[in-house]
């Protein structure tokens, strides 16, 4: 086995042979032990905003204030920050599964410790430890997920579970209706045991991840690819033994270099002396959101209670409903971020909720809000807010090269939220404390000048990146085609197009051809007319707080398109050979239910649309030309 100091040029099969692998009880497994990090990160966020009024009042078993709390929101954040840059390069050297194992217990043991808190210090000292177990936790499960998912499905779950965040948003502010409930705990206990939901959660969650495997991509590309194919072996003997299917033969080799880390001080010189202007269009992007984010998150509760005199008790319905606004923002704002463009719907959602937290702050200040108006104004304000700050993590994923994304995303979370997201809690909670509406309106002004600037960002250094392969958008580090193309040397492209039959190549630019003018197709379909401003998540719906979340790759959306090819000609196939038969006996027939979720369904529409099958009612299709 190579050591991680013998590192060299190799050439492996193991993303062909992980891509190609029909959807199976492993890939469940992935989705459930390593995505629902972000239900944990919803319900920790709201949770704390949900039970945050209890906290401050008398009896409650704590003595802190409203400026505490803020306190305690700053310092969780910080934490975040610190748990992402330190883990993130954790990670990249030594492994997915050990650091996922480890961010995940250091999260559970300081949220239930957060639960014993007596004293202010106390409460701080294990909130920055529960930050940094959520903020180490996103660059190990990101990657992990991105390099274990097939890319004809990758897409499509990385939205599912981005967007389940939110899920632990509403679920944190239910659970804590009951938590909080003084006929059913007392007011000393309920909140204490809703920092312990978490803990429990998370228990639940390891118990999966412990059958979760480290990543082959990362084994191979850090020197140990023997262990890398073993483990292929196991997943694939795993999957033939569920689906009984013989698995096909899996796509081209790669070579890669071998590597150890990349430093971030590597990351910052790229983001400054190659793109200066994304670099700030970064930070402006990320400060921006995670002062409003943040701010009003943390402190939503305390401000309800102090200034509307809602009850404690009553303060998870808003939040439940708060969850709800910042779910529909990215869901039904996501697909324009695609189709009108990136430019003009991140400079609008930035200026839209810079708008409505502006028109707040004034009504604020004239005394003229009542609870629910100002509820009303804050759901508004974010579910715009919520699509913009989804985009900023999008914005870092797209522009910068490969070679560094995920952690250019760790180093832009941490340098833009530790500006933003420390700054903002601190003030509003002490704004809050001063009991003066006026000090509360200035914070939503702050808030909204900080979006504000971010949207100018956009309209200044924005890059059109819809449509675009991402490698056009940011040159790889490493472009050995190039380097061989500049030497005059035949490229290892060109050298494995000799080697193949004519026929081979025909079929093969038979099908490319296809897949272009499919997506040519679709594209033009979205763009057109009205159609473009169809709500729908599009392929940019990301949630706060996601560190190292990375765009689907041009190579992984490329293979994906190819296989969904594949898969229209095996339908296509069924029906000419079999005649009118049910959907139901066509989706066992191709073998659809290991496609993925929803893969079947999707291709079958796309096989009607382009009349390779015809629907005959009565849930039933036919070939071609009946």
């Amino acid at each position: 086995m190579t050591t991680p100091h013998e590192l060299r040029t190799v050439t492996t099969k193991v993303p062909a042979r992980l891509d190609r692998l029909p959807w199976s009880r492993f890939h469940w497994r992935i989705v459930i032990g390593l995505g629902t990090v972000w239900i944990l990160d919803g319900l920790e966020v709201t949770i704390v905003g949900a039970v945050a009024s209890r906290m401050t009042e008398p009896g409650s078993g704590i003595s802190i204030t409203s400026a505490d709390i803020g306190t305690a929101a700053a310092i969780y954040v910080a934490g975040a920050c610190f748990g992402a840059l330190l883990f993130g390069r954790l990670t990249d050297r030594y492994g997915r599964k050990k650091l996922f194992m480890l961010t995940l217990g250091i999260y559970i043991l300081a949220t239930v410790a957060t639960a014993f808190s007596q004293e202010a210090w106390y409460l701080f000292l294990f909130r920055f430890l529960t930050g940094m177990g959520i903020g180490g936790e996103y660059a190990a499960i990101n990657s992990a997920i991105d390099e274990l998912i097939p890319a004809r499905n990758r897409g499509q779950v990385d939205l599912a579970i981005n967007g389940s965040y939110w899920v632990g948003a509403a679920i944190g502010s239910l659970a804590a209706l009951a938590l909080l409930d003084t006929d059913l705990l007392a007011a000393d206990l309920g909140w204490r045991l809703a920092f312990g939901l978490g803990g429990i959660l998370g228990l639940g969650i390891m118990v999966v991840r412990r059958h979760v495997p480290e990543s082959p991509r990362w084994l191979f590309i850090h020197g140990r690819e023997e262990e890398a194919e073993r483990i292929v072996e196991q997943i694939e003997a795993e999957v033939r033994e569920e689906t009984s299917q013989h698995l096909p033969e899996p796509g081209e080799a790669i070579t890669v270099r071998q590597r150890d880390v990349i430093p971030f001080t590597e990351i910052a010189r790229v983001a400054i002396k190659r793109y200066p202007r994304r670099a700030v269009l970064g930070l402006a992007l990320f400060i921006g959101q995670a002062f409003l984010y943040n701010a009003i998150v943390f402190d939503l509760g305390t401000i309800l209670s102090g200034f509307f005199d809602v009850e404690s008790g009553s303060v998870p319905y808003f939040m439940a409903i708060f969850a709800v606004a910042n779910f529909l923002g990215p869901l039904l704002l996501g697909r324009l971020f695609d189709t009108v463009g990136r430019i003009p719907m991140i400079a609008g959602t930035y200026f839209g909720s810079a708008a409505v937290a502006v028109v707040l702050a004034i009504l604020l200040i004239n005394g003229s809000l009542t609870a629910w108006w100002f509820f009303l104004l804050v759901s508004l304000t974010f579910f715009v807010a919520s699509a913009g700050a989804s985009s900023a993590y999008l914005t870092v994923s797209e522009v910068f090269p490969m070679e560094t994304r995920a952690l250019s995303i760790s180093l832009f979370f941490a340098v833009g939220t530790g500006v933003g997201g420390i700054t903002g809690p601190l003030l509003f909670g002490h704004f809050i404390h001063s009991g003066d509406a006026a000090l509360v309106a200035l914070g939503f002004i702050i808030g909204a000048v900080a979006m504000a600037l971010g949207g100018l960002a956009e309209v200044f250094f924005g890059v059109r990146a819809e449509q675009q392969s991402l490698e056009n958008i940011a040159l790889p580090l490493t472009a050995e085609e190039a380097e061989a193309d500049a030497r005059n040397e035949p490229s290892p492209q060109s050298l494995r197009e000799r080697g193949r039959p004519e026929e081979v190549r025909r079929a093969e630019r038979e099908r490319d051809l296809r897949v272009a003018e499919r997506t040519a197709r679709r594209q033009e379909r979205e763009r057109a007319g009205v159609n473009r401003y169809r709500p729908g998540t599009g392929s940019s719906f990301y949630s706060p707080g996601m560190v190292g979340t990375a765009g689907t790759s041009s190579r992984s959306a490329a293979m994906a398109e190819r296989r969904l090819d594949e898969e229209i000609e095996q339908v296509a196939r069924t029906l000419a050979a079999r005649g009118p038969i049910s959907r139901e006996e066509l989706e066992q027939a191709v073998g659809g239910r290991s496609w993925g979720p929803g893969r079947f369904r999707r291709t079958l529409r796309e096989a009607v649309r382009e009349a390779r099958a015809k629907h005959l009612g009565d849930d039933t299709y036919g070939p071609r030309g009946r």
